[in-house]
């Protein structure tokens, strides 16, 4: 009969060998699991003008594209774009530096020309912001630029989810009427926090 293996160098050993499979099996394990998992999204949007509409819904409408989970917390002015009419948003072009206005009609040198025009002239000139919200809306359309109504309801038909921020409802006298039925949650701050937590990419806009 052979020897007796020394039971202290046995259990060192199987120790050993566990101690060499396990990182890889963990490895492997979490490999599986991240495959697994439909990245996620969250954007909290904030502003409610025309330009400052189409941001989160083009990256919701792209995640979603993606197979990802996206979730908008509309708060303060971005409550303005789950309102069931939206057509009635307007750019602010007074105090925005990054925004040179360029006409949607003539020649191509002309509509080329950036009209940097002073925020001390945009301020007196009566209609300046209904005027210049017309030339967006006429360069969306020759582009051939989707609408702010025509994204929103890709996100809905994709599954984004839509959520209002209750604080900001009861501040400015809201009620959940006044916005479109696929808004079909709305909560506070404590609420949505912990799934910013959670998600892959978390945007403020």
């Amino acid at each position: 009969m052979g020897a007796t293996p020394d039971i202290a160098v046995l259990d060192q050993l199987i120790k050993q060998r566990i101690d060499e499979l396990l990182p890889q099996k963990m490895e492997e394990k979490l490999a599986q699991m991240t495959a697994k998992k439909t990245p996620s999204m969250t954007i909290i949007a904030t502003k409610g003008t025309l330009d400052w509409a189409y941001p989160p819904f083009i990256l919701a409408s792209t995640g979603a594209a993606l197979g990802w989970d996206v979730s908008i917390f509309f708060t303060f002015y971005g409550l303005n774009l789950l309102k069931k009419d939206i057509s009635d948003l307007k750019i602010s072009p007074l105090g925005n530096p990054g925004m040179p206005m360029k006409m949607p009609f003539g020649p191509a040198w002309f509509k080329n020309i950036n009209w940097n025009i002073p925020n001390a002239v945009q301020a007196v000139i009566p209609g300046f912001e209904t005027l210049a919200t017309a030339l967006m809306k006429q360069t969306i359309k020759n582009t051939g630029v989707a609408e702010i109504a025509e994204l929103r309801s890709v996100c809905v038909e994709s599954g984004v989810k839509l959520i209002g921020c209750q604080m900001t409802v009861d501040l400015f006298g809201f009620s959940q009427a006044d916005f479109i039925p696929e808004a079909k949650e709305f909560c506070g701050a404590a609420r949505f926090l912990p799934m910013a937590q959670q998600a892959d990419v978390s945007l403020f806009i």
